[in-house]
């Protein structure tokens, strides 16, 4: 693959944030799966919800991660 096409590519997965958005994506789908799991249990105890808490408020550190990086646009 010539130099200046690899460039280009690299170009485009930046300027759409591929793998940020592949990442997100993915760490949504396992915060709702999570959550499915935890409603299907009968008796959760502490540590179960302690689980779920810790898996959700991560997600707000990952969506914060998310919107605050990326390209910089004022070059």
């Amino acid at each position: 693959m010539p130099a200046d096409k690899a460039l280009r590519w690299a170009e485009v997965l930046d300027a759409y944030r591929v793998w940020p958005r592949g990442l997100i994506t993915m760490y949504g789908l396992v915060a709702v799966k999570v959550t499915y799991w935890f409603m299907t249990l009968p008796d959760p105890n502490v540590a179960q919800s302690a689980f779920v808490s810790t898996v959700w408020g991560a997600s707000a550190a990952w969506f914060g991660l998310y919107v605050n990086t990326g390209r910089n646009w004022k070059e």
